[in-house]
């Protein structure tokens, strides 16, 4: 499990579109889902429920009547309301100690600064731990960003008792989804019968904790939209049902939760009905941030998870965030989390391509309303406490200045930090594609770090663009080029694999090898639609033995571009790949030579066998490629010293296939596997561009 660095979040989901219910009890989806509608989302496969923000309309701090009392049924209650979110009790809980002093809200915010840094499962970046009022303490859940940020707030007003609710869509499909069911705006139920349905538990309260009741038919169930909720952390064939029964005694809330997150989305944290803008210097944890380019479809969602004061009015805040597919939530650092609020798509007062400035697309810092009753009626007020820091809907004057306000209330970040976290992007970035090939959001969001990163590196430290190339790009970075979305159906396919990655690049590199036979260098190929197919890729497969690895093409949301012949790909910014020295090219090089020189491709590996081989050098974005022929187990393993830079360890079957992988903190790294074949490949590689000297010792 890799530590190191922090993916920044893949965009995220709006969501809009006419209202259905009624999925068979016994299928995959949440009670009350319809999955025929997803047919028609502009996102996600998830329903669209609210129009864009009301530009222009001013909101209030009151919140307009969302649903009248006397029309909500009993029977469709999730969870008793016993508390009002203003309400201070002398009760220690979770996050805060007896007499704390601290409301509801106050208290949430609390839970959600206290939860504790730990590693993904199976992955290279960090998340959180999600604590429970009875002590029990689960993994992050996988989750799309918008999810995240309700999926915080909703399992806390459900724990204890208090009152929350959504609403989302148009008259006559205008949605409410709160502690008293899955309704329609007049009272009807477009969910079901909660409380007569599904068990409460609640009163075992920590009790539980060594017997913990579990729902089965909750367990079997799945978050409805593109079903890509597994929590492999939890076992295998374990979806968001599953995740919920282990943390809701109350399993009417784990129903709900699968509801309430299949039809809302980040468009509903825009709109005022249900958060409301906040001004830079309140910020806290539990706060949310949206990053919104355009007034529907695709955006990014994050949470505020550390808003630290220091140096007098400075602050050093960190973001967490789910993404699409969907993942545990990631933890941002200091650094990563200033390029999201200082970026323009956070409600600034630049002009956006909808022809409007992004302060009128609903972006920016929100902060959650809380639910109560004023003349029969539910609403989503502001705190009394927070009137001061409510900046209302309309101001868009206000609202723009706010990203220019965090570029100076998160201060300024050394040289060396900002280019370190933005070689971070770029490498989690990499990471994304690894998994994800046709990403077309990882590669626009690896080129973004780029751009910054030459401003960067030319303003501090005197290297040019081609410099930083050469100390920093890869052959992936060529073969994954930027794509023109729009023009390129390669962009609406999310069903790539690893696999996938491994084959393109194996295909990369046996073309590299080639062309230095011949004494030439040719540039990479990128994996991109050709004549409207991707056959050159699939018959490469099928010629290494691993054609049943390559998925074929499939619409995997709404893709207008779906009959392009040719991905067009984005003016590249790169230096040719023919002009650097780690193409075999270009000029330099020599360097950073060893014993094993010219082994920096798999194709090139230098053949070793037991023993340790020292003074190896890695160069700055190269590997070095090492080759034991054994049908046995082979254990590899490297040393150096951490501390002048970061080396990782891959170990590959003969196909390509990865077979292990070391990429710790400490000062060595240890590999081990076999393949029947008799060939075992061992990739050494620097994280993040590190250079290093190491040895290698191979044990068969």
């Amino acid at each position: 499990m890799h530590l190191k660095s922090l993916l920044p979040a893949m965009a995220c989901v709006t969501l809009l579109l006419p209202l259905g219910c009624g999925s068979a009890e016994g299928d995959a989806f949440p009670d009350g889902y319809d999955p025929a509608l997803a047919d028609f989302s502009d996102e996600y496969g998830k329903p669209l429920l609210d129009p864009e923000p009301n530009a222009g309309k001013a909101d209030s701090l009151d919140g307009p009547t969302t649903i009248r009392q006397a029309n909500v049924p009993a029977s469709s209650a999730v969870w008793e309301v016993r508390r009002d979110w203003e309400d201070i009790e002398g009760e220690a809980g979770m996050a805060w100690s007896a007499n704390s002093g601290l409301n509801w809200d106050q208290k949430f915010s609390a839970w959600v600064s206290s939860m504790q840094k730990t590693g993904a499962h199976e992955s290279y970046y960090q998340t959180f731990e999600l604590t429970t009022p009875w002590g029990k303490v689960m993994p992050a859940p996988a989750l799309e960003c918008a999810e995240t940020s309700i999926f915080l707030r909703a399992t806390f007003a459900s724990w204890y008792n208090l009152p929350f609710f959504m609403a989302g869509g148009s008259p006559p499909n205008r949605l409410v989804f709160g502690h008293f069911g899955a309704l329609k705006s007049d009272g009807s139920n477009f969910g079901p019968s909660y409380k007569s349905k599904y068990k409460d538990y609640s009163d075992r309260g920590a009790a539980a904790v060594s017997d913990w009741p579990s729902d089965r038919y909750l367990r079997t169930k799945r978050l409805g939209g593109s079903q890509d909720d597994d929590q492999p952390f939890l076992g295998e064939d374990a979806h968001a049902g599953a995740y919920f029964d282990e943390i809701f005694l109350n399993k009417r809330t784990g129903h709900f939760m699968l509801l309430l997150l299949s039809y809302f989305g980040s468009v509903n944290l825009a709109s005022t009905t249900n958060t409301y803008n906040l001004v830079p210097e309140a910020i806290r944890p539990g706060d949310t941030l949206l990053e919104r380019w355009q007034r529907r479809g695709i955006g990014h969602t994050l949470v505020v998870k550390r808003a630290d004061r220091i140096e007098g009015d400075r602050i050093e805040a960190e973001l967490i965030s789910g993404s699409m597919p969907r993942r545990q939530g990631k933890w941002d650092d200091a650094a990563a989390s200033k390029r999201y609020f200082t970026n323009q798509y956070m409600g600034g007062s630049d002009m956006s391509s909808d022809g409007v400035t992004y302060a009128q697309l609903g972006g920016g810092l929100k902060r959650w309303r809380v639910a109560r009753q004023r003349n029969g009626s539910w609403t989503n007020v502001v705190m009394r406490g927070d009137a001061p820091y409510f900046i209302a809907e309309g101001d868009f004057e206000r609202l723009g200045q706010r990203v220019e306000e965090f570029e100076t209330l998160l201060g300024e970040v050394p040289p060396e930090q900002k280019r370190d976290a933005l070689l971070r992007i770029v490498e989690d970035m990499r990471n994304h594609l690894r998994k994800y090939p046709a990403s077309c959001s990882a590669r626009i969001r690896r080129e973004e770090a780029f751009t910054e990163l030459y401003d960067l590196m030319q303003s501090k430290f005197r290297m040019n663009a081609a410099e930083v190339d050469e100390s920093y790009r890869i052959l992936e970075d060529y073969a994954f080029a930027e794509l023109v979305y729009e023009s390129s159906k390669t962009c609406c396919w999310n069903s790539t694999t690893g696999a996938m990655h491994e084959i393109v690049m194996l295909y990369n590199e046996q073309q590299q090898a080639d062309a230095r036979v011949a004494g030439q260098c040719v540039e990479p190929t990128v994996f991109k639609e050709r004549d409207g197919d991707y056959l050159l890729f699939a018959e490469y497969a099928a010629s290494i033995g691993r054609g049943d690895e390559w998925v074929a093409w499939s619409e995997d949301e709404p893709c207008a571009q779906r009959g392009t012949q040719e991905g067009l790909e984005a003016t590249h910014q790169a230096t040719a790949w023919c002009s650097l020295p780690q193409s075999g090219g270009g000029g330099g090089g020599g360097a950073c030579a060893d014993t094993f020189d010219g082994n920096a491709s798999r194709l090139d590996a230098a053949d070793v066998s037991s023993g340790t081989f020292g003074d190896l050098q890695i160069c700055g974005g190269t590997s070095d490629w090492f080759v034991v022929s054994t049908t046995g187990t082979v254990t590899a393993s490297i040393a150096f010293t951490h501390a002048q830079g970061d080396l990782d360890l891959k170990l590959y079957d003969a196909n390509g296939s990865s077979l292990d992988s070391s990429t710790s903190t400490g000062n060595s790294e240890t590999v081990s596997g076999s393949d029947a074949s008799g060939k075992v490949y061992v990739e050494v590689f620097g994280y993040n561009g590190a250079e290093n000297g190491y040895s290698l010792t191979i044990s068969l």
